[in-house]
């Protein structure tokens, strides 16, 4: 038996169900495939339509033609376009942010590309905080141009009235098609305030053109962080992360209102960068832990932050739970985050030499980029992920060689600790 629906989702016993309930089963009959409990790997290129009147039916809906009718139903195609497992998982995913509708894609940058590629055109220009994750960094800086799309870039700690003073002395105000963020950002844990940008926003669009606030949320969500309620337009996620969180996939994804999120799955169909099947599937079996898995690794991370603060070899602690001494960053953090998460950077003292000495004497904490793992995994931000940032642009982000970037899993907090101090015994 299906629980009942409305616009806001399932409800039983007139509740309506929390996102870690819909995980398990949401968005699945079991009579579509054998009773089986979990929906099957549909590996499959192609579907079989009844008749040749159905086809034309789907390919009106799928391309556009017409609209949908009030009880017609997207049919399936082609798993360029649609297939089962992307479907089921789409449906939930998108519960923990409230969004009307998500598109899950071969990886984050492929999301972010087409995203982008989606919702500009020419002449536009992208407002976008700073530091970002590297490959965004060079996309937006390196590979719009080519397509006549300009950049403006703002470090992720300004205030406010420090970025629209920015954006008015630049000359591009009046070309503003995008604010696009990354809070928190990578690898600095520096806040932006989505709020804040959205009125900025806003103030520049007009009847003719809505400026959009785009938010890459990987850091802390789905779970910590909502950027839809605070006026965010679209979400962006490196799905390998967090929502993936084993380590053992490549996928991104896209949620927003159903008006953007029809341009960018049409953009989707276009460019092939649609997830597998077989990613679907295990993005479903993660989110069943999700939960569980993201609440336990902010637990570890805070004593492994306690305990980096107090290190005589630690010279500044990058931590969202530590923000005492910074009174605008608390304010946006009480303002928007729901937890300080399980990424921590920190500036060890000395530089390169030092920081490299400490990675390589890790024994239980992997040297590995990605993050959001039941592993934890340490980089070091300046030589490798943030590698393609100019240097000078590295050293005004506060990205210094002697940064590294901890991503804490799911181990018992002692044992990261324990095996961080004999290797900071080593340096």
């Amino acid at each position: 038996m299906q629980l009942e629906e409305d616009h806001q989702g399932p409800h039983l016993n007139g509740q309506h169900l929390r996102p870690e309930s819909l995980m398990m089963s949401y968005g699945y009959n079991p009579e579509w495939s054998e009773m089986a409990v979990k929906a099957p790997i549909y590996q499959t290129s192609t579907f079989v339509f009844k008749n040749a009147e159905e086809g034309k039916a789907f390919f009106e809906l799928a391309y556009g033609l017409r609209e949908k009718g009030a009880e017609e139903q997207m049919g399936l195609i082609y798993s360029r376009l649609n297939n089962p497992d992307l479907e089921i998982l789409e449906n939930r995913l998108r519960f923990w942010d409230g969004a009307e509708d998500a598109a899950v894609f071969a990886s984050g940058m492929a999301a972010i590309s087409t995203m982008l590629l989606a919702l500009l055109k020419p002449g536009d220009v992208v407002l976008h905080s700073e530091p970002i994750y590297g490959g965004s960094d060079y996309y937006i800086k390196n590979i719009l141009p080519k397509f006549g799309i300009k950049s403006l870039g703002f470090q992720a700690n300004m205030t406010a009235s420090e970025v629209e003073t920015l954006l008015e002395e630049s000359g591009l105000a009046g070309n503003l098609a995008m604010i696009y963020l990354e809070t928190p950002a990578n690898p600095t844990n520096h806040l932006v305030d989505i709020e804040a940008c959205a009125q900025l926003a806003q103030k520049h669009s007009t009847a003719d053109k809505k400026v959009l606030v785009a938010v890459d949320n990987t850091f802390l969500g789905p779970l910590f962080s909502h950027p839809l309620k605070h006026g965010a337009d679209l979400l962006i996620y490196s799905a390998t992360k967090y929502i993936g969180g084993h380590s053992d996939l490549i996928a991104g994804a896209c949620l927003g209102s159903m008006e953007l999120m029809k341009a960018v799955k049409g953009m989707r169909t276009f460019m092939g960068s649609m997830a597998s099947p077989w990613t679907g599937w295990m993005l479903m079996r993660s989110l069943e832990t999700l939960k569980i898995r993201m609440e336990c690794q902010a637990r570890g991370a805070e004593e492994v932050a306690n305990y980096l603060k107090n290190h005589p070899k630690v010279e500044r602690i990058y931590y969202l739970g530590d923000l005492q001494d910074n009174p605008a960053q608390q304010a946006i953090y009480e303002k928007q985050c729901l937890s300080a998460g399980s990424m921590i950077s920190f500036d060890i003292r000395g530089g390169e030499k030092e920081a490299f000495t400490f990675l390589n004497h890790l024994r239980l904490i992997k040297l590995a980029v990605s993050l959001g793992g039941t592993e934890s995994l340490a980089e070091h931000p300046a030589s490798m992920t943030h590698s393609d940032i100019s240097l000078a642009d590295r050293a005004h982000m506060g990205i210094g060689e002697n940064m590294v970037r901890i991503s804490v899993g799911v181990e018992h907090p002692q044992d990261i600790i324990n095996d961080m101090e004999q290797a900071f015994a080593k340096v």
